[in-house]
C-alpha cells in the first residue's frame, strides 16, 4: 500500500526510455512508512504516512 494517508500522495506511473526510445512502464512509489500517530479525537492508530510529511511535522507520532 504506497500511499499517504496525511497528502495523499500515491504511486505515479510513467516510462522508461531506452536510447532508441523503446517505451516499457515504470511506476514511482512515495516512500511511506507505518508510523503509530495520535489523531485529533487523542487516540492512537497505526497509518501509512510518507517521509515528507514526517519531515514537515504534519502528524504527531505516539
Amino acid at each position: 500500500m504506497a500511499k499517504c494517508s496525511v497528502c495523499g500522495k500515491a504511486t505515479v506511473f510513467g516510462h522508461n526510455r531506452s536510447h532508441a526510445l523503446n517505451a516499457t512502464i515504470r511506476t514511482w512509489k512515495p516512500n511511506v512508512k507505518k508510523v503509530k500517530v495520535v489523531d485529533e479525537n487523542g487516540a492512537t492508530k497505526r497509518v501509512y504516512v510518507c517521509t515528507s510529511c514526517l519531515r514537515e511535522g504534519k502528524v504527531t507520532r505516539a
